[in-house]
């Protein structure tokens, strides 16, 4: 497949928004540039000794009395004594809020649909759930309609992640969807309270038809439970023979029973698989079980801001670990290695890799050592959801993806970093979620997706493509832990429309893979790749596991890997065109 804009549009943003920093393309920011504030009357006086000083004016904040310039660094001290000037601070750079695109994108091959033209533009989806937050900002444009009164409003959030999943627009800002902002949504609110609490059949009976009134064709039940009914089951049957396709989560059982109604022949049943595509322990195993999708540390829209940190004017999504106090902090960016013991970490927010210890022990060390704040960054690709179980904290735990957290430590230590556990409500938040019930949104999506391409297929022809075409997983053929397989949108599509799923502009696998050893840094061994062609998007495997998952194809990647000291050994790594297993040769590195 040939370099899309779209797509390359997608790795660009998703780069910045991992590195917090400006394209490299592009010149850093002026260190030199500083903001002087002159005492009142004096701008002129000020701008007279910024020019004796060989400093270059850059604009004036009238109201603020300040003059921002770039000053020799061995004229600052002057300049501070200056009498005409109160104080010389930095004129601190500040980056745009960048697009992640969450890994279950790239492993559905959404991005490869969208760039032949399939996005889910036309198709209603409905979303019987919690309700949404719909002035999220992820779903400005978005067509919305709702039911009852108060469908517009998210109470325990677990409605408005799974509708990022489907639509979150592709604007720049959090995540994209599935159907990034194409789609519309009708949203039908079956769950209130702070905890969502249940619903009834009936009531799901009664929301599904208000989706077929609606002029809905696919229908997103991340919910469930284990008792059928006669009338639920009659019902979707029905809505079936209507020409609907309604899609709901399998169930968190990790057993063997059914779920309803992901369990009715007439629904599609989604089971869960992690970042690696391996079944997920919590996803029901049955033979009901049609399809499987990304259902572990799902990244998505929310409607409650439980966390947030920044670091050099860059934004970074965090989650608050479980048990920890509500604060805010800041302080000079610190590494703690695996916070296996108290450092000497007084008033700083200390970066904790995942790892050999509990987190709640990892915590208890920073506090110890005198942390302001603790931030606990993954061990493998994705962020992830963590608790401190009986323990609590008294400063700001949160974790991050494993993708921030070594740009951070890799890159900016020593720098202020502002962290708050204060939750906020009504925001335009996101969180990492496990669960069929973020498994089921990107089949819905994905139908949306395939369907928008030949929208007068019916419900029939767009389940047995996304079927057929479905990424083999498990046991050869169906299997009751995968279904059919991995969801591949890009693949349904072509079958849909006549191309057998076969890329029209196909592109060679990444070729001539080297792997160096970089040697040590900050007790991390860093592993160097480089490798030739490949498409837009890349996989990188270390040993047979997914480590990076759809980069942005620069031809070159860095692996940090955490070892024991003194220990020797060998990695073995591939380069594969993203979400598909067109892959490199391997390469092997010792250490």
């Amino acid at each position: 497949m040939k370099q899309h804009t779209l797509v390359v549009a997608i790795s660009a943003a998703m780069f910045l928004a991992m590195s917090g920093a400006a394209s490299a393309a592009e010149p850093d920011p002026d260190p030199n540039r500083v903001m002087v504030k002159f005492k009142p009357g004096a701008s002129a006086q000020v701008r007279s000794a910024l020019g004796a000083a060989g400093g270059r004016v850059h604009l004036e904040l009238g109201p603020q009395r300040v003059i921002a310039a770039t000053v020799p660094q061995q004229a600052l001290a002057g300049l501070r004594n200056n009498p005409n000037v109160e104080y010389v601070e930095l004129d601190a750079p500040r980056y745009p809020t960048a697009q992640v695109t969450p890994y279950g994108i790239n492993n559905v091959q959404a991005p490869q649909a969208w760039s032949v033209g399939a996005d889910g533009g036309g198709i209603k989806v409905c979303v019987i759930d919690s309700g949404i937050n719909a002035g999220h900002e992820d779903f400005a444009g978005i067509q919305m309609t709702g039911y009852p009164s108060g469908w517009n409003n998210d109470s325990c959030g677990h409605g408005t992640h799974v509708a990022g999943t489907i639509a979150a627009a592709n604007n720049s800002v959090g995540v994209v969807g599935v159907s990034p902002g194409a789609v519309s949504l009708h949203i039908v609110k079956v769950f209130d309270g702070a905890s969502c609490g249940w619903s009834y059949a009936s009531s799901l009976v009664d929301a599904a038809n208000r989706c077929a009134t609606a002029g809905a064709k696919v229908i997103n039940m991340s919910l469930g439970g284990s008792t059928s009914s006669s009338t639920e089951n009659n019902a979707f049957a029905n809505l079936d023979s209507q020409g609907i396709l309604s899609i709901a989560a399998a169930g968190n059982g990790g057993n063997t029973r059914h779920s309803y109604p992901a369990s009715y022949d007439s629904v599609m049943s989604v089971a869960a698989v992690d970042i690696n595509n391996a079944h997920a322990s919590f996803s029901q195993a049955n033979n009901q079980v049609e399809i499987a999708a990304p259902g572990v540390g799902v990244l998505s829209t929310y409607p409650f801001l439980d966390a947030s940190m920044s670091v050099g004017g860059a934004s970074f999504i965090v989650s608050p670990i479980e048990g920890t106090v509500q604060a805010n902090a800041s302080g000079q960016l610190a590494d703690g290695g695996l916070c296996t013991g108290a450092g000497s970490w007084g008033g700083k927010v200390v970066m904790c890799e995942r790892g050999e210890i509990s987190f709640a022990d990892k915590v208890a060390a920073a506090q110890a050592g005198g942390a302001a704040a603790v931030v606990i960054y993954n061990n493998v690709p994705g962020g992830f959801a963590g608790t401190l179980g009986t323990a609590t904290s008294t400063v700001p735990a949160l974790s991050m993806s494993q993708e921030d957290g070594q740009a951070l430590v890799g890159g900016s230590l020593g720098q202020t970093a502002s962290v708050s556990t204060v939750s906020q409500s009504n925001a335009s938040g996101y969180a990492y979620l496990d669960g069929t019930s973020m498994a089921s949104p990107h089949v819905a999506g994905g139908a949306a997706v395939v369907w928008s391409a030949n929208p007068a297929a019916s419900n029939q022809q767009v389940r047995n493509a996304l079927t057929s075409t479905a990424l083999d997983l498990g046991a050869a053929g169906r299997d009751n832990y995968y279904g059919h397989g991995l969801m591949q949108v890009f693949a349904a599509t072509e079958s849909l429309v006549g191309g057998g799923g076969t890329d029209p502009d196909p592109v060679a696998a990444p070729s001539s893979l080297t792997a160096y050893n970089y040697g040590t840094s900050k007790g991390s061994l860093q592993f160097g790749l480089q490798w030739s062609g490949g498409d837009v998007t890349v996989d990188v495997y270390r040993d047979g596991s997914k480590v990076a998952s759809g980069i942005g194809n620069t031809g070159s990647h860095t692996d940090l890997v955490k070892v024991k000291k003194n220990t020797s050994g060998t990695f073995t790594y591939k380069v594969c065109n993203g979400g598909t297993s067109d892959c490199s040769a391997e390469a092997s590195v010792s250490y």
